[in-house]
């Protein structure tokens, strides 16, 4: 049997209210943020094609994207930079920009669905919920989100720093990027604290 996706399951089982679901993009990258997006879904005005951001293709997420932003009830997304990634780890950093996130919403929630299986230290009752962009449409859509910010700040970057190739591989550790990391240094964007650009003895 084919698997059904992502559904509402979980937000009806935790709260009535509102349920905010939350994800992040870019915890495994040598270089840039880490981002994060909190989304609360209309449940009677959901898009359809929600999923885990992974399993769609470039184009329908930016599809997507435009359709969440259009028909949920809020959304937001928090973002933490490459000198709090260095300075708290990656882990805190994440939970930093999720709370970010959520705080960017505009509107309070009963509760909120992260996935994963930790969620911050923060004022707003939570559940984490393992592969949770898979299996909730509030995660989903924040998954979506997330990623779509998170890939247009490095073709951003790209344009900045031509030699990494990030335009393709969005500053996770390529061949590309490892050679050029090796040939030109680390840029601003890069994470200290991340041991293949530390490892270089670049710094």
């Amino acid at each position: 049997m084919p698997d059904p996706g992502p559904d509402f399951f979980h937000e009806l089982l935790h709260h009535p209210g509102l349920v905010a679901g939350v994800d992040e993009a870019g915890r495994g990258p040598l270089a840039g943020p880490v981002v994060a997006a909190a989304v609360i879904l209309r449940r009677e005005d959901c898009p359809e094609g929600l999923n885990d951001s992974k399993q769609l293709s470039a184009k329908r997420r930016a599809g997507l994207e435009g359709e969440i932003k259009t028909r949920a009830l809020c959304w937001g997304l928090g973002v933490a930079s490459v000198e709090e990634i260095d300075s708290l780890n990656i882990l805190w950093a994440t939970m930093l920009a999720m709370t970010r996130a959520v705080e960017a919403l505009g509107q309070d929630c009963a509760h909120v669905l992260v996935d994963g299986n930790r969620c911050p230290q923060w004022r707003w009752a939570s559940t984490a919920v393992v592969e949770g962009d898979a299996k909730c449409l509030s995660i989903a859509a924040a998954s979506i989100l997330a990623k779509e910010a998170r890939d247009r700040m490095m073709i951003e970057a790209a344009a900045v720093h031509p030699h990494y190739g990030w335009e393709s591989n969005k500053g996770y550790g390529s061949p590309q990027h490892l050679a050029a990391l090796r040939q030109h240094g680390p840029t601003p964007l890069h994470r200290r604290s991340f041991a293949p650009v530390a490892q270089l003895s670049l710094l």
